[in-house]
């Protein structure tokens, strides 16, 4: 969109939103043929699709559930007649994994990328005061430079299939909400601020873009209390006795910016700020100063029948059982989630590594195991023909990523990659202007990690230089060494550790991931692998370690939830590893880490 600006949707004395969403109209088309068949401008069989879902699980066979090609969604919206004067343009939350847009048979909107915003200038394109018509042509194929990684076969009987090199199903579709919009032709494009404590107080320096040279002035309200204001693009908020944005007790102010012409207000814009600083120093995570320690978990966008849509309802269960088990961090494995995802981690006091969706960078179908079965493609992820394309792609997310959410206050890091394969000569060439870009784009200078596969060990990851704290994924007692050899994998894991030690200079760690896939009807005494005692005791040993090196920051286990994943003899009707079901009920393990993390001090190893 000209004057491209990825600010989450308000209304306000200058704006107005409509929501799309609803029961769309959806076809497949296997042929991609639907272009040449003028289906851009009307499609001739569709069926109902509600937006936003995934379209995967609501079918009943096989071979809809698995599609993998071109495929169709379709509405129809009214532009009321007040709106001509104004900028109109139609924000996608994401389209899964790339999408063309076309309002009224023109197209308007071709945006690669499934797990962030777009949107399209449609002003001259619409009818006001009529309805018209917008239709999507979405492809969820893979290939081996986009961001998550993968490709796409085809069977003996001509349909395509989807082969990941990702350990999560590749699900499909309108996944967040569709907005339709009416913004000032003069507006506010962005705005990025940052805060500093000072004698009780904060100072709060913003930076306002426009695409327009008239005055703008920036308010800060408690409730509807005004305790700061200031003038122009870019200055400084001084507020006295600032409530400041802690762990479980949030404080958000209302952050008001006006673009005005006199008295007249040309554009308003709405949303909430947080006060914190956040650092890495001397070892140790400090939110305001004062350190605490990480726990909680990683996470997927993933619940029943919706698949990966944005479904409120999932949202709201999945804060309160982190909050019930006494979490206080989530990583958003392994793509930006949903913004209103975001918004209630601010409301909520929630902290959130935020993950690029940079997966599947190793040949694996399964996650490091297949990566090491003797396939005969060994080559260094980052020495293809398509790496400088993978990196174009890598850099547009990291933008697109740190444009959006480098405003909330429960960002507290960005995860630039997650388990990529890391050992090969390609490896810092790739890494370094990813975490050069991220530092530059972030205003707050938030710190960067990866997740560190288990094959890469402090000799020989080549990556980790370039990270401001460790994070690991770590199955010693699981992938490795399980069951009764589970003694062993607790030597060999402390073994590993005591390397790590050696190359840190200073950094904290934290576990990105552990776990052990349980099913919640097993239980067995003396324990076995996928029971319920089993995973206590897999978690006991894993906790046991932590708390032996001071320099371990925090533990996010995997997985919040059980997950769907593409399916094989790795995986029974999905990954396991859940402390809670899939349906959010808890297994044993989630009592045994209420009782953990409730009895470990906020500053715990502080």
């Amino acid at each position: 969109m000209e004057n491209k600006s990825l600010l989450y949707p308000c209304a306000s004395a200058a704006r107005r939103v409509i929501s799309l969403d609803g029961m769309w109209r959806f076809e497949f088309d296997p042929e991609s043929n639907g272009m040449d068949a003028g289906w851009d401008v009307g499609l001739p069989k569709p069926i109902s699709m509600p937006v936003p879902a995934s379209f995967c699980d609501f079918f009943t066979d096989k071979e809809s559930r698995e599609y993998c090609g071109d495929f169709w969604y379709e509405t129809d919206f009214f532009v009321p007649g007040e709106w001509s004067g104004k900028d109109v343009a139609i924000r996608f939350g994401s389209v899964t994994h790339r999408a063309r847009v076309f309002v009224n048979g023109v197209e308007v909107a071709n945006h690669e990328g499934g797990f962030l915003p777009f949107d399209a200038n449609v002003t001259e394109i619409v009818r006001y005061n009529q309805y018209n018509k917008l239709t999507v042509l979405a492809n969820n194929e893979l290939n081996e430079y986009m961001l998550p990684a993968g490709q796409t076969n085809t069977l003996s009987n001509g349909k395509k299939v989807a082969a990941p090199y990702f350990d999560f199903y590749n699900y499909a579709g309108i996944h967040r909400p569709v907005k339709l919009l009416a913004l000032p032709k003069e507006r506010v494009l962005d705005f990025e601020v940052t805060h500093r404590l000072v004698d009780g107080g904060a100072e709060v320096d913003y930076t306002v873009t426009t695409n327009g040279s008239h005055d703008v002035t920036v308010e800060v309200l408690d409730g509807t209390t005004k305790v700061a204001e200031a003038s122009g693009k870019t200055g400084t908020l001084k507020i006295t006795n600032a409530k400041l944005w802690n762990v479980h007790a949030a404080y958000l102010y209302n952050f008001v910016i006006r673009i005005t012409d006199g008295h007249a207000v040309i554009d308003e814009y709405f949303d909430k700020i947080g006060i914190r600083t956040f650092e890495v120093k001397d070892g140790h995570f400090l939110l305001n100063g004062k350190p605490v320690y990480l726990r909680g978990f990683g996470k997927h966008e993933d619940s029943d029948i919706r698949g990966r849509g944005l479904d409120l309802a999932t949202v709201k269960r999945d804060y309160e059982l982190m909050k019930w088990i006494g979490a206080n961090c989530f990583r958003t494995s392994h793509y930006p989630y949903a913004e209103e995802l975001y918004q209630m981690a601010d409301e909520e006091g929630f902290l959130i590594i935020d993950e690029v969706p940079a997966v599947g960078f190793m040949q694996s179908t399964m996650n490091f195991l297949a990566a090491n079965q003797g396939n005969g493609k060994k080559a260094g992820y980052f020495e293809k023909k398509t790496t400088p394309k993978l990196l174009e792609n890598h850099k547009a997310a990291l933008t697109d990523m740190i444009t959006r959410d480098k405003n909330h206050a429960s960002v507290i890091a960005w995860s630039i990659l997650n388990e990529p394969q890391c050992t090969s000569e390609g490896t810092e060439a790739y890494f370094k202007p990813l975490f050069d870009l991220a530092h530059e784009l972030d205003p707050q200078k938030r710190p960067r990690t990866y997740a560190i596969v288990m094959m890469s060990l402090p000799n020989n990851s080549k990556g980790q230089q370039f990270a401001d704290f460790i994070s690991l994924n770590r199955y010693y007692g699981w992938y490795v060494m399980g069951g009764i050899c589970i003694v062993d994998a607790e030597t060999a894991f402390r073994k590993e550790m005591d390397g790590w030690a050696q190359v840190l200079n200073g950094r904290p760690m934290i576990f990105t991931e552990y776990g052990a896939d349980t099913m919640p009807s097993e239980h067995k005494l003396p324990s076995v692998m996928w029971s319920q005692e089993y995973q206590n005791e897999y978690l006991d040993m894993n906790h046991n370690v932590f708390d032996s090196y001071d320099f371990v920051q925090g533990e996010l286990v995997w997985n919040f939830a059980d997950f769907q994943t593409t399916e094989g003899i790795m995986r029974a009707n999905g990954n396991k590893k859940g402390i809670f079901t899939r349906q959010r009920q808890p297994k044993d393990a989630a009592f045994h880490f209420r009782a953990r993390w409730t009895s470990l001090p906020v500053d715990y190893k502080g």
